[in-house]
């Protein structure tokens, strides 16, 4: 392809060869739930989701999500015991589906 550049200070004009621009394909971003955007974090370069809970007398402890070897990880707080709200419940859930998705790739 060719374009004629006329400038105006110059009685000739210039021709120059213009190469179709290639685009770099990446995968998608992988769909993350607002839920989750204060859980996820990098640990030692795993990807790791820490969901705030409490045990049975009232310690504040976490439940831990990670993907290992294409299969979910879930860690329960020391005595294993967690209890959840609803709003963690919901914290919880959505951590586990996206480490499920995640893990199928």
């Amino acid at each position: 392809m060719e374009f004629v550049d006329a400038m105006p200070a110059h009685a000739g004009t210039a021709t120059r060869t213009v190469r179709p621009m290639t685009v770099a394909r990446t995968a998608p971003a992988p769909v993350v739930d607002p839920r989750t955007a204060g859980l996820r974090r990098y640990e030692g370069g795993q990807l790791v989701w820490r969901v705030q809970c409490g045990d049975l007398i009232s310690r504040e402890r976490a439940v831990t999500v990670f993907v290992e070897d294409n299969q979910v990880v879930l860690v329960s707080p020391p005595g294993e015991t967690a209890r959840l709200t609803t709003g963690q419940l919901g914290q919880l859930r959505a951590a586990l589906n996206e480490a499920a998705k995640m893990a199928e790739r």
